[in-house]
Order: structure tokens, then C-alpha cells, then sequence
């Protein structure tokens, strides 16, 4: 037993003594290739992978400290002022000012522009003088002009008409305000009643189909298939729904849209244009309007076509102002002094102002009076209407002379 021991812890000896020989032969080895890998390949020196670079910028030197030579406590910390960005505004808009205006001394030397003399009323007084082609406006001692260069000339028998143009430019204050038209409506439908006669003058209606009067029936025609005044709403049903149950509304719509629109039928089919028959536009359950007898509308045609240029551009004024042709012409022959024939011996007005607005807003009326009206619009709206209904007024109503 003694005898094996012995035997093992020999092999064991050895075992470590050839394992210890080997790691220091692989040991040198390794030092000899390295030896000659420094050999082949020399050693370089050592690169830094990042710089140290300083953040300030000021040298470092201890600052001086100004001595407190003020009583009191210290003052409050610096706060950005409410009214510097309205300083700062107010200067920008100085300098484009500025800018503007050395622009326009500039067109006015090259003889290219208006320059700042848009920007200023170049006129003290506003007078109407009577001449032999009529009333005429005069800015200080220059007539008022149209847009083509003719002397704006009203009739003599529309003095009123002169007057209220006349304190339109009176209340303008520069000339460039009377670059806009909704500042001078009269002015502007005056300046087309005038170029429609101009035109009439040089060359009649069938020779000049491209001509004014030709354009305004065609487009003035166009309102009569689509007239909201023969729009009428479908009868409503026996269970109406709560909208139509509005404890403001006694009636339909369709009832209000026929009492309305059959007193003015009637009137044009008697006495404007006697023997017309004018229908619906549309039937009740359909949205596809009804067009007009021919016969209806070649003697609408005619009758628009044979309009004297005051009434002409009055009723387009009217027709654009509430979308149909139907209350323009209401309106037109109830205030003109040309048609004054067609109204027969019936002294007082009847159809004025409110009752054409009325009957152009009808269902827009019958809405707010259940959804209510909003503020700044509904309301302006409604001025609107009215205010160009009463420049057409004043365009085609005058003194008639005996």
C-alpha cells in the first residue's frame, strides 16, 4: 500500500515539474517575439484621444468691486418694461412711414406715381353748381369726374341725387378713400348709369352685343331661373318635427312665401308686363328648378333691354343686392321717375325700402327669428340691404318735369 502511494506522489511530481518547464519555454518565446515585433515596428509615442479645452473666455482676474457710496437699501433687480415693445412698434411703423414716404418722392421726381398726394384731401369745399348738362360736383373749383374722364353731370331733374354725392366726397378725408367704392356707392352708380348712356350715344344695343346693356340683360335674365322669391318651402307635414313647432311661428314658411310673393306677381304680370304668366321655380319635393315660359321670358328681356341707363343700372344694383329679379323690379318702378306711367294715378308708396328687404331676407328672417341673430353680422347684414336698396332709390327717383 505504501509501496503505491510512493508511486503516485512521484507521477505527480513530475507531471508539475514538465508543466512548470513548458510555461517558461512559452514564456520565453513570447518575450522573443515581442523583442522582435519592437524590432520591426518601433515604438510610437502616445497621442492624447481628447483635448482639454476652457469654457470662459475672460481671463482670471479678481474684479473690482465699486465702493457703495449710496444710503439706503440696494435697488431692485432690473425688470423688462411693459411698454417697450410698444416703443419698439411704434418706431418700426415710423421708419416704414418714412420709407413710404421717400418712396413716393421718389415716383413723384420720375413722374411714375401719385406719390403721398393720395394720402391727402387735396380739396377744402364741396359744391353742387347747376349747369346746362346738369347738376354737377365740384372739389373746390375741379368737377367731379367719372372713372372715364367725363364730367360727372346729373340729371336736372335729380338734385337730391347731386347733393348726396356731393357729401359723399365731402365726408371723405384723402383721396385715396375715394379708391374704394363702398365709401362712394352714389358716385359709383351715377358713374354707371353715365357710361351706359355714353355707350347708347355711339352705337345701339343690336349693332354692340359685347356692349353694356347687352352683358347687364344677360346677367340680370340669369336671376329670374333661380329668383328666390319663387322658391317656395314644401307644405309642411301634420306631425312637424319641433323646429317647425317654434312657439313664435303661427304659420309655415310656405304660407309667409306666398303672402309675400303673390301681391308682387301680381303687380308685375298687371301693370309691367301685362299677360306674362310667371310660375314657380320650384315644385314641392323636387330641387330642380322650373324653367319660365319663353314668351315670359322674351318680354322680361325686352323690357330690361328698353330701360332708360338710370333705371338700367339701378335695377342691376337691386338684383345683386337681394338675388332676384322679381323685388329689383318691384322696387325699381314703385321710385321711378321714368316708369312713372306704370304706376297709374296711385300717389302714395307703397313698396319701400323695408318691404323690398323684407322680401329678399325672408328666409334668412324667418331663421334668426327661431336660432336668434349674431352679433356684428346678422345685424350688418341687414343694414346692408337696406342702404343699397335706398341708393337705388335715390338713383331712378327725381323731380319729374311738368
Amino acid at each position: 500500500m505504501s509501496t503505491s502511494l510512493n508511486r503516485i506522489s512521484s507521477v505527480n511530481a513530475n507531471i508539475i515539474t514538465a508543466v512548470v518547464q513548458m510555461k517558461r519555454i512559452s514564456q520565453s518565446v513570447s518575450s522573443e517575439a515581442a523583442r522582435s515585433a519592437r524590432a520591426i515596428f518601433p515604438r510610437r509615442p502616445a497621442q492624447a484621444l481628447y483635448t482639454q479645452r476652457s469654457f470662459g473666455t475672460t481671463s482670471r482676474l479678481s474684479a473690482d468691486v465699486a465702493p457703495i457710496t449710496a444710503a439706503g437699501p440696494p435697488p431692485d433687480a432690473p425688470v423688462a418694461s411693459v411698454e417697450h415693445t410698444d416703443i419698439r412698434v411704434a418706431r418700426k411703423k415710423k421708419q416704414a412711414e418714412l420709407l413710404k414716404r421717400g418712396q413716393d418722392m421718389r415716383a413723384i421726381g420720375k413722374g411714375t406715381g401719385g406719390g403721398s398726394a393720395k394720402t391727402k384731401r387735396f380739396w377744402k369745399d364741396v359744391n353742387v353748381k347747376k349747369t346746362d348738362d346738369g347738376h354737377q360736383i365740384f372739389l373746390d373749383t375741379r368737377p367731379l369726374r367719372t372713372p372715364t374722364k367725363q364730367i360727372l353731370s346729373v340729371a336736372h331733374t335729380k338734385p337730391h341725387l347731386a347733393h348726396a354725392i356731393a357729401l359723399e366726397w365731402d365726408l371723405l378725408v384723402s383721396a385715396q378713400q375715394a379708391l374704394r367704392h363702398h365709401l362712394i356707392p352714389l358716385t359709383s352708380l351715377t358713374s354707371r348709369a353715365l357710361d351706359i348712356a355714353e355707350e347708347d350715344k355711339k352705337s345701339s344695343s343690336a349693332s354692340n352685343p359685347n356692349g353694356l346693356r347687352n352683358t347687364i340683360t344677360e346677367t340680370l335674365m340669369r336671376y329670374l331661373d333661380t329668383d328666390s322669391l319663387l322658391c317656395w318651402a314644401p307644405t309642411p307635414p301634420d306631425d312637424p318635427p319641433g323646429y317647425e313647432t317654434h312657439v313664435s311661428r303661427t304659420e309655415s314658411l310656405r304660407t309667409i312665401q306666398q303672402r309675400t310673393a303673390l301681391p308682387i306677381i301680381q303687380y308685375l304680370t298687371e301693370r309691367v308686363w301685362p299677360g306674362v304668366e310667371i310660375v314657380p321655380v320650384l315644385d314641392e319635393g323636387s330641387i330642380m328648378p322650373n324653367a319660365q315660359p319663353k314668351q315670359t321670358l322674351d318680354v322680361i328681356k325686352g323690357w330690361i333691354m328698353g330701360l332708360p341707363a338710370y333705371e338700367l343700372a339701378g335695377l342691376e344694383h337691386a338684383v345683386f343686392a337681394g338675388k332676384g329679379l322679381l323685388v329689383a323690379a318691384r322696387l325699381l318702378v314703385e321710385w321711378s321717375e321714368e316708369l312713372a306711367h306704370l304706376r297709374g294715378e296711385e300717389p302714395e308708396k307703397k313698396f319701400g325700402i323695408e318691404e323690398a328687404a323684407d322680401a329678399a331676407t325672408l328666409e334668412v328672417e324667418y331663421q334668426l327669428g327661431m336660432w336668434g341673430v349674431v352679433e356684428d353680422t346678422h345685424d350688418v347684414d341687414r343694414e346692408d340691404v337696406r342702404r343699397q336698396f335706398g341708393s337705388v332709390i335715390l338713383l331712378v327717383s327725381g323731380e319729374k318735369a311738368p
